[in-house]
């Protein structure tokens, strides 16, 4: 079985966000995507969603210039071979985002789960059928505002809730402190400042995390300063979660273990490479006794291949999904299945098991490359 063609989707989300500080100063996002479809000799097709950053035109050109050429003829069953192989092409000057490979990457799988009739987490190995959801904030205007997103969170029999503040100290503490009082002190919080703080900062502010029971502290600085992170780590009781964004995927994280940079690492299906990386991140965690919290991948068709790679991991508590989880939902007839106790299940049919609103994803396409 060859790949015959490769299809990169460029598309337009209608949608907006609006968010304090424009989403930290990065801008506001309408949440552009790609489709990428790989389409076989045999007739078998594999379609994921792909993150596009701010931009699915710079996106799209990338994919369809220096990802598409690379897959098209080649056996999709040869993963281990391509992600390898990829490397190399990947150093002689293309140095592609790290977002880039990740749909490749998932349609390989989607097409190798329809082929056997299994669902990715069963071709996996599955080790559960359901699993924990949290809420992940955007950032919001007030303390308050993220105090009662936590008690939805919590109303809803949810698992967690996970702030993203504005990243200024005061603030922040407030939002902090407003959580806790809001849902109790049992029910678990975890703050996800994404590296806006100093070491001095960050130290203040984990004392007082640990004071109010936060279940982790989430890249309080740069994934990339690991002298920083491993003094925060071994100062603070609370466990320091990073590696979000770390360049070179498992390799890197590597370090991080076993230099006790964090102690807890992040992988997930967009930003990390797919479904191929997340497990070598996962297997490799798991070696060293250390959990793998599975990052947001944003867009809910990609939160289904991180789910199914939830459900084939033992060292991962949760799934995270960003809150309210209507704003990414799109591009599918079905939403994610989450129950009355807070649990989300793996779609049963084969491959990813996404069913793809092509009506809507063909409203959306600006050009297909």
């Amino acid at each position: 079985m060859l790949i015959r063609s490769v299809e990169v989707r460029v598309c337009r989300n209608p949608g907006e966000t609006t968010s304090q500080d424009g989403m930290r100063a990065g801008g506001n996002s309408n949440f552009e995507f790609l489709i990428v479809s790989m389409k076989t000799d045999s007739g078998i097709e594999g379609h994921s969603l792909g993150f596009a950053g701010r931009g699915a035109n710079m996106a799209g050109a990338i994919a369809a210039s220096a990802l598409k050429p690379f897959f098209e003829g080649k056996d999709p069953l040869f993963r281990e071979q391509l992600w390898q192989d990829f490397r190399t092409y990947d150093r002689w000057w293309n140095h592609v985002p790290i977002y880039s490979y990740g749909p490749f990457d998932i349609c390989l799988w989607d097409i190798a789960g329809k082929l056997c009739g299994l669902p990715l987490y069963k071709l996996l190995g599955a080790y559960r059928d359901k699993i924990p959801v949290y809420a992940s904030s955007f950032v919001l205007d007030t303390p308050d505002d993220y105090a009662r997103q936590a008690l939805e969170a919590k109303t809803q029999k949810w698992h967690a809730y996970k702030l993203h503040p504005l990243g200024r100290v005061d603030f922040d503490l407030a939002a902090y402190r407003a959580c806790r009082e809001a849902v109790g002190p049992d029910f678990k919080l975890m703050a996800d400042p994404v590296a806006a703080y100093s070491y001095e900062d960050a130290l203040r502010v984990g004392r007082e995390l640990e004071r109010l029971n936060y279940y982790w502290f989430e890249e309080p600085l740069p994934d990339t300063n690991f002298h920083g992170l491993r003094k925060l780590a071994a100062a603070l009781d609370i466990p320091i979660c990073g590696t979000e964004v770390l360049p070179g995927s498992h390799y890197s994280t590597a370090q991080c273990i076993s230099e006790s940079v964090v102690d807890i690492v992040r992988t997930d299906v967009s930003w990390k490479g797919g479904v191929t990386p997340v497990m070598k991140t996962a297997h490799l965690a798991e070696s060293f006794g250390v959990h793998c919290e599975v990052h947001t991948a944003i867009y809910h068709a990609l939160e289904i291949v991180n789910l199914h790679c939830c459900a084939a991991i033992s060292n991962c508590e949760f799934l995270e999904l960003l809150y309210p989880i209507s704003d990414m939902n799109f591009g599918m007839k079905r939403a994610i299945d989450i129950d009355a106790s807070g649990y989300a299940h793996p779609p049963e049919a084969p491959g990813i098991g996404v069913e793809w609103d092509w009506d809507f994803i063909e409203n959306c396409t600006m050009k297909v490359l």
